[in-house]
């Protein structure tokens, strides 16, 4: 199993889609959406004092729907079946917003993005390249849609990737909770993808590559 060193100052964190709808108080929102912001907010004020830059995506298509595409079809359909059809996640619902919960930071980056991956349709990977970082911290929800694509294009562009195990939530499936559902998005991750750890992991590796040399 890999067991990557953090450098701070080429490594971001992203927490991804901590938004209204899928954090609490929606037929969609994952059960543990509160814990997993306060997590994430635990871990982005560790990463901040590190001088580590801090995205937060939003998962948000125009409100025209001129740019869901064949999402359209999928996604209409799911939310239509948690009565959920009305504003979804277009631009200016409350459902897009991100939750108040969230602490964002006059330093940190709001990123919207039209599909699950946080590099499709987005200058991400321009925003990461331009500033120098090699390495990204991918948090939030849900663990086995908007996540684990980030982690896997994050990957595919050659970035190191830390999952947080702890530090994302999700919904059950079909006839699996939602506990067997991480359970099997973590172990393909670690496989092939990203490391997989918990935020107090995360955390204890920032403090140790901001310490002194020798």
């Amino acid at each position: 199993m890999i067991d990557w060193a953090v450098n701070p100052k080429t490594t971001a964190l992203i927490n991804v889609d901590l938004q209204n709808v899928f954090v609490e108080g929606y037929s969609i929102s994952s059960p543990n959406g509160p814990e997993v912001v306060a997590q994430l907010n635990r871990l982005s004020a560790q990463a901040r004092k590190a001088g580590m830059l801090v995205i937060h995506t939003a998962q948000e298509t125009r409100a025209d729907q001129s740019n869901r595409g064949i999402a359209s079809d999928i996604v209409q359909s799911y939310l239509k079946s948690h009565n959920m059809e009305r504003g979804g996640i277009g631009a200016g619902s409350d459902a897009v917003k991100l939750s108040p919960r969230l602490d964002v930071q006059p330093s940190d980056i709001v990123l919207i993005k039209p599909r699950y991956g946080a590099f499709t349709g987005t200058d991400l990977d321009l925003i990461l390249r331009s500033k120098g970082i090699d390495t990204v911290i991918i948090g939030g929800i849900a663990t086995n849609v908007c996540c684990d694509t980030t982690a896997r294009e994050a990957n595919m562009r050659d970035y190191k990737v830390f999952f947080l195990s702890d530090g994302t939530g999700n919904r059950g499936l079909a006839n699996l909770t939602a506990d067997q559902v991480k359970a099997a998005v973590l172990a393909t991750l670690e496989f092939a993808f990203a490391q997989v750890i918990t935020v107090d992991g995360m955390i204890a590796k920032i403090q140790a590559g901001t310490k002194p040399a020798g």
